[in-house]
């Protein structure tokens, strides 16, 4: 029976929880803002880990990339810090990317919101256009 839960999958866990606390605790460069991490994707051989961030008040890439370039520079230090709480034998290399997906999903939210308005708004004016 296959396993429900994958080694990289917990390894990419324990480096979401670590990295969140690393990032807001360890790393004082101001252009890195509020930083959540969202979701750490981890390959097959552990030796690379994406992860995916959003930035507090950032919506665009353009717009994060500042802090995803000092992320990135930042890498190596945060390497070395994961891997003295990690009992592994080897710490994945960090590759940080922006992830739009919790603005796109908001902006969805937003769509669909504003479409059930319009359609409550359009189905009360019909019923009060009903002679009865």
């Amino acid at each position: 029976m296959p396993r429900e839960y994958s080694r990289t999958q917990r390894v990419g866990d324990f480096l979401k929880q670590e990295l969140a606390t690393l990032i807001q605790f360890e790393i004082r460069d101001p252009r890195v803002g509020m930083v959540s991490i969202t979701d750490v994707e981890v390959s097959r051989d552990l030796a690379h880990a994406k992860v995916y961030m959003t930035v507090l008040g950032k919506d665009t890439k353009e717009e994060a990339e500042e802090s995803v370039a000092v992320l990135n520079k930042a890498a190596g230090y945060l390497r070395s810090q994961l891997a003295k709480s990690n009992n592994a034998r080897t710490t994945p290399k960090l590759h940080f990317h922006f992830d739009s997906s919790v603005v796109r999903g908001q902006y969805l939210s937003d769509l669909i919101d504003h479409a059930v308005a319009e359609d409550k708004n359009h189905s009360d004016a019909t019923d009060m256009e009903k002679p009865e």
